[in-house]
């Protein structure tokens, strides 16, 4: 995976500021050729720095207003079965892997509580899953952010 440098933070922090700019609104703003914004960017997609978008969508405006996180325990052999199985359910928007007493963190966005109810059937059915904790998000007290890290790390 390649190291982002000062220039690609700089350009990350400014699409974080205006995520709409152009290639050639960022290579006026930070002073650099359009072909270099253009090289950097295809090259931070490539090495994962810069995501879908679906990673800006706001899923209560879509109509999801309940976000669950489970913690799960799964039949270890069955992990990949099981990761495979919840990539087949639409709610589920994100599974990480976990060391402690889970084994994944599934989190779900719902409807309302009939729809989690119904999400956590699917989820406690795959082939594989032991038990799940489910806990319902009361808000997002800090968003998903890295602008933070990049000032910092551009600092130093």
């Amino acid at each position: 995976m390649r190291t982002v440098d000062d220039t690609d933070r700089r350009l990350l922090l400014a699409m974080t500021e205006n995520p709409r700019s152009t290639i050639v609104a960022l290579a006026e703003r930070l002073g650099l050729s359009r072909n270099t914004v253009q090289s950097r960017l295809a090259a931070l997609e490539a090495g994962q720095a810069l995501q879908g978008y679906d990673r800006r969508l706001h899923a209560a405006s879509l109509g999801y207003p309940l976000t669950v996180f489970m913690i799960t325990q799964v039949d270890q052999p069955r992990l990949e079965h099981v990761i495979a199985q919840l990539r087949e359910i639409p709610e589920v928007v994100q599974v990480h892997g976990l060391s402690g007493q889970g084994d994944i963190l599934v989190r779900c966005v719902c409807r309302d509580a009939e729809d989690l109810y119904r999400i956590n059937k699917l989820v406690l059915a795959c082939d594989g899953v032991i038990r799940a904790d489910t806990s319902l998000a009361m808000g997002e007290l800090i968003p998903f952010r890295l602008a933070p890290v990049l000032e910092r790390d551009l600092e130093r």
